[in-house]
Parts: C-alpha cells; sequence; structure tokens
C-alpha cells in the first residue's frame, strides 16, 4: 500500500517501469523517511500522472523504485502566470510554495524599478517548487523563470491579460472581465510600482488593474489575496 510520501522523479512513468533513485533521493526516501524495501509511495513527472510505485532497491547513494499503477490523471493548472517582485528569502519562498499550491503555472521573479532584492537563485526556488507540488498533490511543477526587468518582459508581452495589484487603487471593488485565455498576475514591490510603471501598466492593452481589498498589503500576502481572487473568478476553483 502506499504511504502518504509523493516524490517527483524525472523517468517517464507507466505500468512496469523502473526508477532509478539519486542520491539525494535515496538520503531522503531512506535516511530521513526510512523507507525500507517494498515499502510504497507516489511518483509524479509533470507528464504522465500520479502512480503507486515500491521500493525495489535501497542503499545510501541510491536506490530503485518499481512502479505499478496509475492513481491520478496529469491535471495540469490554468494557464497562469504569478510575476512577482522577490522580497527577503523567507517571504519568496513563501511565495512560490503558494504559488505552485493555489494552482499557477509558471512563476516569474521580476525587477522593478522599486524591488529590493537584485539576486534571486532560480535553481533554489525551482527546488522549493518541486517540494510544494510532491506537499499539496500537484501532478505538475511550475517552472520558476529567470528574474528579468519588468520594462524588458513588456517590451515584448505576449497575448495574455495581465491582472495588475495596484495597491494606489486600495478601498475600491475588485473587478476581473469574465474573459477566458492565458493571464498573468503581477505583484508590486514593497515600495509599490514607480509613476512611470504604472502609467505603462495602465495603458496597457489587456490589462487590468485590481485592489486587493481596503488595506496596503505585504507582497507575499498580496499575492496569496490575488491568486484566491483570480482562482475564484476565473479558475480552477469555480
Amino acid at each position: 500500500m502506499a504511504s502518504d510520501i509523493r516524490l517527483y522523479v524525472d523517468q517517464p512513468l507507466g505500468a512496469g517501469s523502473t526508477v532509478p533513485l539519486s542520491r539525494e533521493q535515496a538520503h531522503y526516501l531512506f535516511g530521513v523517511m526510512r523507507l525500507g524495501v517494498g515499502a510504497g509511495l507516489r511518483l509524479f513527472n509533470g507528464r504522465d500522472g500520479e502512480w503507486v510505485a515500491e521500493v525495489a532497491e535501497a542503499g545510501k547513494r541510491g536506490g530503485v523504485l518499481a512502479v505499478s499503477e496509475q492513481t491520478a490523471p496529469l491535471r495540469p493548472p490554468p494557464d497562469l502566470w504569478l510575476m512577482f517582485a522577490p522580497i527577503k528569502k523567507a517571504r519568496t519562498d513563501f511565495i512560490v510554495e503558494k504559488a505552485v499550491e493555489m494552482g499557477a503555472a509558471r512563476i516569474v521573479p521580476v525587477q522593478t524599478d522599486f524591488t529590493n532584492s537584485e539576486r534571486v537563485r532560480t535553481d533554489r526556488l525551482q527546488i522549493h517548487a518541486i517540494e510544494a507540488a510532491e506537499q499539496c498533490g500537484a501532478t505538475v511543477v511550475p517552472e520558476v523563470a529567470e528574474l528579468a526587468r519588468l520594462s524588458t518582459l513588456l517590451d515584448r508581452w505576449p497575448d495574455r491579460r495581465l491582472m495588475f495589484c495596484d495597491e494606489g487603487l486600495a478601498g475600491t471593488p475588485p473587478a476581473l472581465p469574465d474573459a477566458p485565455g492565458p493571464w498573468a498576475i503581477l505583484i508590486g514591490p514593497e515600495g509599490g510600482f514607480s509613476d512611470a510603471e504604472r502609467t505603462r501598466l495602465q495603458g496597457m492593452e489587456g490589462a487590468h488593474p485590481v485592489a486587493l481589498g481596503p488595506r496596503i498589503l505585504r507582497a507575499d500576502t498580496a499575492a496569496v489575496a490575488a491568486l484566491t481572487l483570480w482562482q475564484a473568478a476565473l479558475g480552477d476553483w469555480r
């Protein structure tokens, strides 16, 4: 019987397939979680859904899992990006974790005029996204993109509606058009958007300024509030 342990792997999954474990995965399963040969767990790879597997070989430096049956189909999240200005390490980790739990398909750190943090370890945040997906039951791990300047992203903006959370609108009712298709949410830095950024965003076709209630929210709180608002209005919570 499979345990509650879920593990992201990068190998194909199917009935009868085997999955070799890296040293780090073996340490987690056998050293931390104390699994042994015959123990069950669940696997996903972002392509083939979720599968039950059993520990066939267990060692300090590796191991092998034997895959048996599918327990859930692939459940892609909505085509939604979360764009945010990085903040302090623990709070940036929180934003990535909650973005995965709440169904963002892509996570994009952006450098705005007032962004305080100029260095982002994308590889570390991607690992954090994988861990969040393992915990929350997701079958897809969102990509964490490299840090990019907001102005550069807007210069080559795709055909995608943009919900930008403007603290200058605090106290006005939030409103989103009932428009299907790809979306992005943009959360500003702790200092807010600059006048130039706000003017540019307000002038973009397909951009929708939104208030997140009557109070000014911290950036990490704003990310959760914005994702909740979008999911309830347009996402897969309906």
